[in-house]
């Protein structure tokens, strides 16, 4: 069994948290990218830096999405959970994605240290019961919880708005202001009935949640979508915002006459992530009441970051506790698929159960959705973008610098064992470019900067190719200047050593197969590469190829089985409606521009400018064809332009 990791004193302490899936659907490589894959990188990098580091993260299973589901599923909500949190396990598990635990929300753990929240939030008057109306079905008898009520934003107009959110524009709701509001489980128009409920009280908290909101973004250094998310959060003024709902899945409220309600999840679960933490070791409270000495690094998609900086933080203030609180906040924007959007219902995209019907490995998968992360804007995943990363970035870099320097060190050359090198002052000035690379490497990764500090171990991997290429590293060399083509060889080794460090964040299992070929153990990134950790005399494996070409018609293979006809019939009807509005507006413009020629035309004539009989045609006749060329807008401006012309000519 693995050693329980906690923080040691007197080091950097790492705890990281991805987003806590929820469980009612499979992910989609936007979910994936969104947060458990980038939190997996900053925390495969911590552990490779040295770092005492603690990744958390499981399954959201209670509230209102369980209970719909499992309605649909026609099971119980406790069935479901089982179901959706084994197959969420399954696909992370074939992405590499190295969670010290991945729990679970419906655990003792969690109610104690939820309702322990809930009650010192209480006691410090920061909670409050208040009567509200709420949506009831009457066709099924029971009040509505926010996400059993869908119909149009009031803010945007979004018609499949849901009652706690709307996904369109990102602003909460309350279900009691959507326009034509609907039961999710049968369609009925749902009625106001009163019930009653405790709400938090955030406008109370908000001076505390802004002064540590500026200190923590700035010190963290937040992603920019975060910052301006909260900010506008902040900016409208907090309000009080009811934490407990009329369900039977989730944490009871500790209350007397509350026994029929639990805690609203949106208040729930961020506590997950300590409960969680709770589960993997007893001392829980080294890591998440220790803010001198833990930092908590937090990765999720935009629309959860308020919950976050907002909900949360106010909660953590709130209970007057000692807690360690967010320190860096990683937010992505939106991965969408071939111009499109992922939807499991259309068939539309790749989701994690089936990225591997590929037969392509998780590694491949990793490193394009890692290249394409969405950081500052949305991205694309694209079938030839994704053949075109493996092909080329991958399989004609990375993979033949390594394959063709250990098949040198196999050859007759130096049969598998490394010579005595000694490095000379060309070599220095490799040694000393890597590491102008490397200090940057380190630095973007601190600062969570994952797409840009893989582009540049990249190019660390281009800069091993380009040592072998100068140097024409060969047999003919070996047999021309042995004491150069040594230590060529020697450096080149220890190149590869370094990269399956730095590329072990991304590429997990390219790293181990690099490592089993040199037969050497994983080294530690140090802030300075000496290139000198495989010594001479050491014994390598035998070569393999790390990655295998994609054919191009993959493209539309793959294109077709994962929902290329709907995602091409997607495109195409907004491409219909873009030409409809683009036709709509041409015709009302040449319906401007006939009349103001018509008028133009009568202008004249009334000023003595115009002498339609000279050019044998009235008036009347040059305005029945504008009146007709209203009629037929294609027509318009050059029958009515040629008209004019004519007059102008014929009074010149």
């Amino acid at each position: 069994m693995a050693e329980t990791i906690l923080p040691v004193q007197g080091k950097k302490n790492i705890l990281i948290t991805s987003a806590l899936p929820y469980v009612n659907n499979v992910p989609h490589l936007g979910n994936i990218i969104g947060s458990v894959l980038s939190a997996d990188v900053f925390a495969r990098y911590c552990k490779t830096r040295g770092l005492p580091t603690l990744f958390v993260c499981g399954t959201d299973e209670y509230g209102t999405a369980t209970e719909t589901k499992a309605i649909e599923e026609g099971c119980t909500p406790q069935e479901l959970c089982d179901k959706y949190h084994a197959l969420h396990a399954e696909v992370y598990k074939w992405f590499s994605i190295d969670f010290d635990i991945f729990g679970r929300t419906p655990t003792h753990q969690q109610t104690d240290i939820a309702q322990d929240i809930f009650t010192k939030l209480y006691k410090n008057g920061y909670l409050e019961e208040r009567t509200t109306v709420q949506p009831y079905c009457e066709k099924h008898s029971s009040f509505l919880a926010d996400r059993f009520v869908e119909g149009e934003c009031p803010l945007c107009g979004y018609v499949d708005a849901r009652g706690d959110q709307c996904d369109k524009c990102g602003h909460l709701l309350d279900p009691l202001d959507l326009i034509n509001p609907r039961c999710k489980l049968d369609g009925a128009t749902p009625v106001r009935r009163e019930t009653k409920h405790v709400f938090i009280l955030l406008d109370k908290l908000q001076s505390a949640v802004q002064e540590w909101n500026h200190k923590s973004s700035t010190d963290g250094a937040w992603s920019s979508n975060g910052i301006n998310i909260t900010e506008s959060w902040l900016k409208e003024g907090l309000k009080p915002r009811g934490i407990t709902r009329d369900l039977k899945w989730g944490t009871k409220v500790p209350l007397p006459g509350y026994e029929e309600k639990v805690l609203y999840v949106w208040f729930d679960a961020c506590i997950g992530y300590v409960s969680i933490t709770a589960n993997y070791t007893d001392e829980w409270e080294k890591w998440w009441r220790d803010p001198e000495n833990v930092k908590l690094y937090q990765f999720m998609g935009k629309d959860n970051v308020p919950f976050h900086t907002v909900v949360f933080p106010a909660s953590q203030i709130g209970t007057g506790d000692r807690w360690t609180m967010l320190n860096h906040l990683s937010t992505t924007e939106y991965l969408n698929y071939e111009h499109g959007k992922f939807s499991k219902s259309r068939n539309i995209g790749v989701f994690g159960n089936n990225a591997k019907d590929t037969g392509i490995p998780s590694d491949v998968w990793r490193y394009y959705l890692l290249s394409m992360r969405p950081e500052t804007g949305d991205s694309e995943f694209e079938w030839k973008g994704f053949i075109d990363a493996n092909n080329n970035e991958l399989l004609k870099n990375f993979g033949n610098f390594v394959n063709r320097i250990v098949k040198f060190v196999n050859s007759k050359v130096y049969d598998n064992v490394i010579p005595d090198y000694t490095y000379t002052d060309d070599l220095k000035a490799h040694i000393a470019e890597v590491n102008t690379y490397l200090k940057q490497y380190i630095a973007e990764l601190d600062a969570v900067k994952l797409k840009a500090a893989l582009a540049t171990s990249l190019h660390i991997s281009y800069l091993g190719n380009k040592l072998l290429q100068e140097n024409r590293l060969d047999n003919s060399l070996a047999a021309s200047d042995p004491s150069k083509c040594a230590a060529v060889a020697g450096l080149a080794i220890n190149h590869v050593h370094l990269l399956a460090s730095i590329f072990r964040p991304y590429l997990p299992s390219t790293s181990d197969s690099i490592l089993a070929q040199l037969q050497a153990s994983l080294l530690i990134i140090p802030d300075e590469w000496q290139a000198t950790s495989i010594a001479p005399g050491h014994t390598i494996g035998k070569a393999a190829y790390l990655f295998s070409q994609i054919k191009p018609e993959k493209e539309n293979e793959w294109r077709e089985k994962f929902g290329g006809a709907e995602a091409q019939k997607q495109r195409d009807e907004k491409a219909a409606k873009a030409a409809a509005k683009k036709a709509d507006k041409e015709r009302k413009k040449a319906q401007k521009d006939t009349k103001a020629k018509e008028a133009k035309a009568k202008e004249r004539e009334q000023d003595g400018d115009a002498n339609p009989a000279a050019q044998g045609k009235s008036v009347e006749a040059v305005e029945k064809d504008g009146a007709q060329a209203l009629h037929d807008p294609k027509t318009a401006i050059e029958e009515v332009t040629q008209g004019a012309k004519q007059v102008t000519l014929q009074t010149s």
